[in-house]
């Protein structure tokens, strides 16, 4: 037997020893159950609540069953409240097929029991020292909500501690965002009820059912509210993962193809990215934006070999077929699924706002403004990278360049923004030889360069 299942028997043999000390001191006290009726009403109401419990964690469940026993406490005393509290528990009794362990279902009976003994006797601890009105009703459940809770969250934590499978942290941040959304609910309704039921009539009870089985659907729902945007917000980080690990792989199989081209897609990304950020684009905007970049030239793929590392300038044929990589690009990624957006991007990125780019000759805002931001990004890394028959232009000259062609190829808010970006980087960044500015560090030291189009386009 291991270290942690001899602390578990231990933990749950205190616990145990601590419950009967509780129900044994309780009686030794000369606490009775004076209302059986009540008792057993509120005893079959707490197995009901008690099987609708809610899973916070792998360990933590909460359930509405809690302000039955702060009512019994209040109203009845301690020992009907323990009485009660470990009665609920019998909806959680061990099962042959092992999914409710005898040992988890004694240790949270145990618990239940101590809690509630001492919930209850704070609870008559302050209505002995206040009048039975309201307030002094309200007083005493607003302090054995305080006992239950603090004593139920300390003595829970600890079994799961001790098996591995949970932290006192983790726990706490599971337990407390539904008590804070439920005490001040529940307290008031409570206080109400007791009130009633002690200075008005005993029949009132009947009335506990109604916001009971409300505060039990509020619970539900915070739960499945938090169970939908925790998976959603898993999937949306896997996908963002998948994605650019698959535009990673893309990118690194055309670098690896052409040596001209290499890090220069990783360095229209960080561009891309920053122009985008710059324009007050969304977060998501921004993450598309450098994905896109990453993925602009994958159609290079597709190529002629020898056409990409030509030393010498492209033929009229040569270019007519370099201008397929974009609608080549999209092909590929139209079959990606999600990548519809991305793909059409890709068809975009060379098309000019006064109607002469290509594929599709599209003009001005018909052309998606990523694929807008990619154009600047491309232009200005190709005019600032070597090439076999030129070295690259300094970044005051690839700047000029880009302002010289606003409103004829490029977007002027897009450029603008782009100039705000590079007049407070340094020379790392304006010249893309910063660290980052490559798919992984055997690509460092790579220039990347592309060919030109016109007055400062790229392929």
């Amino acid at each position: 037997m291991s270290r942690r299942d001899l602390l578990l028997i231990g933990w749950v043999g205190f616990l145990v020893v601590s419950a009967v000390a509780v129900a044994v001191g309780l009686i030794g006290a000369g606490y009775r159950v004076s209302h059986p009726v009540g008792v057993a009403v509120l005893a079959a109401l707490a197995v009901a609540a008690e099987r609708e419990s809610i899973r916070l964690g792998p360990a933590v469940e909460v359930s509405v069953a809690s302000i039955l026993y702060i009512f019994a406490a209040v109203v009845f005393g301690p020992l009907p409240a323990v009485i009660i509290g470990g009665a609920g528990l019998l909806a959680d009794l061990p099962r042959r097929d092992g999914t409710q362990p005898f040992l988890r279902w004694v240790t949270w009976t145990s618990i239940r029991v101590v809690n509630m003994g001492a919930a209850g006797v704070t609870a008559l601890v302050v209505l002995q020292a206040t009048r039975r009105d309201f307030w002094g009703i309200f007083a005493a459940v607003a302090a054995a909500f305080v006992v239950e809770t603090v004593a139920d969250v300390a003595l829970t934590m600890v079994a799961p501690a001790i098996r591995g499978t949970g932290s006192w942290l983790d726990s706490v941040r599971s337990v407390t965002p539904p008590l804070l959304a439920s005490v001040p609910l529940q307290a008031p309704m409570v206080a109400v009820l007791a009130y009633s039921y002690i200075n008005i009539s005993p029949g009132s009870v009947a009335l506990f059912a109604i916001p009971a089985v409300a505060a039990q659907r509020l619970l539900l729902l915070y739960r499945q509210q938090r169970e939908t945007a925790e998976a959603l917000g898993s999937a949306n980080a896997r996908l963002a993962n998948a994605n650019l690990s698959f535009a990673t792989a893309l990118v690194a199989t055309l670098d690896a193809r052409d040596r001209y081209t290499a890090g220069h897609s990783a360095a229209v990304a960080i561009y891309a990215r920053d122009i985008a950020k710059r324009m007050g684009l969304t977060a998501e905007e921004q993450a598309l934006a450098h994905l896109c970049g990453l993925v602009h030239d994958v159609g290079k793929i597709g190529l002629a070999a020898g056409l990409l590392d030509k030393p010498g300038a492209l033929t009229l044929e040569e270019r007519r077929q370099m201008e397929q990589h974009s609608t080549i690009g999209e092909r590929i990624l139209a079959n990606v699924d999600d990548y519809g957006e991305i793909a059409a991007i890709v068809r975009h990125h060379h098309e000019r706002v006064d109607g002469l780019g290509y594929p599709d000759k599209l003009v001005d805002s018909d052309i998606p403004m990523i694929a807008r931001i990619i154009a600047v990004a491309d232009a200005y890394n190709a005019m600032t990278s070597d090439r076999p028959y030129r070295d690259a232009m300094p970044s005051r000259v690839a700047r000029l360049r880009l302002a010289q062609a606003v409103e004829s190829q490029f977007d002027t808010s897009v450029v603008a923004a782009f100039e705000a970006v590079l007049a407070t980087a340094d020379e790392s960044y304006r010249t893309g030889t910063r660290a980052d500015f490559s798919l992984a560090a055997s690509h460092s030291e790579g220039q990347p360069a592309v060919a030109e189009v016109s007055i400062a386009a790229a392929y």
